[in-house]
């Protein structure tokens, strides 16, 4: 039996059995994991309310060569985010990079450079007040990392660099299509102002990505882009994406409703 330690994101977690809880985290060190923290849903257990979902803390675990669930022995935590899980919005945008990160990424397969863009994801979401574009930053960040940039400065069909007018995305294709060839069935469309948006978010580090000020159709052209990539390259609408979906309508309900008579 060996022990490790390591900063973890806790990116799932399920009831296991009549007490236990089995624990997704995302780690810097070992990429993502799956363990077993024992009486963890007693009401006095050591683990308190370290495994709520996003937390970021200190994991300690110990792993044998005939299971490839861990034993946690603790998590202590570093970054509660309790103003992300507090609000619904920025919940459903922390929830929604956690499964991109746990969909994307294979099991015991380290990606620092990801780890870190989790926790400054979660970050973000804490003080900012777009939540939207904090997802669109961290989307576009994170298809990089993982290996699937996609091809914006010529045609992946035809190799043209004119990319006058709208043009299409088309990820199984790896990148633009331009006016002129065919793009798959899944492709979506790219106007010329977003493809320049995204050339420039490429260049931006993240915290000056993070202050870019769009026009508000640019910006949600963008998070539809970020989201349907995300989407074709998990296989999958990811859950997350349906209750902020559901979230958005919700929303606008309340904000149509006619106000009630004054006094009423």
């Amino acid at each position: 039996m060996t022990i490790q330690r390591t900063l973890a994101v806790v990116i799932g977690r399920r009831a296991l059995g009549e007490s236990d809880r089995l624990v997704d985290f995302y780690t810097r060190e070992f990429g993502k994991i799956r363990g077993v923290a024992k009486s963890a849903r007693r009401p006095r257990s050591r683990f308190g309310s370290a495994l709520e979902l996003l937390t970021l803390g200190d994991l300690v675990f110990f792993e044998t060569p005939r299971s490839e669930l861990v034993s946690i022995d603790h998590f202590d935590i570093v970054e509660a985010f309790v103003g992300v899980r507090e609000d619904l919005e920025r919940l459903g945008r922390g929830a929604w990079a956690a499964e991109c990160v746990a969909r994307l990424s294979a099991e015991r397969d380290p990606h620092p450079a990801l780890f870190r863009l989790l926790v400054r994801d979660l970050r973000a979401l804490q003080r900012t007040h777009r939540p939207d574009w904090v997802s669109t930053c961290f989307a576009l960040r994170a298809i990089d990392l993982l290996g699937h940039r996609p091809q914006i400065d010529r045609c992946a069909s035809c190799g043209s660099a004119e990319t006058v007018g709208a043009a299409w995305l088309d990820i199984s294709a790896g990148g633009l299509i331009c006016h002129r060839c065919a793009a798959g069935p899944e492709a979506v469309v790219l106007s010329g102002a977003s493809l320049g948006a995204l050339r420039r978010l490429r260049e931006l580090r993240w915290d000056d990505a993070l202050r870019l000020r769009l026009a508000g159709d640019l910006e949600r052209n963008l998070e539809s882009v970020a989201e349907h990539v995300m989407a074709g390259l998990a296989g999958q609408q990811p859950r997350s994406t349906r209750f902020l979906g559901q979230l958005r309508r919700s929303l606008r309900r309340v904000a149509e409703r006619p106000a009630s008579w004054p006094g009423v």
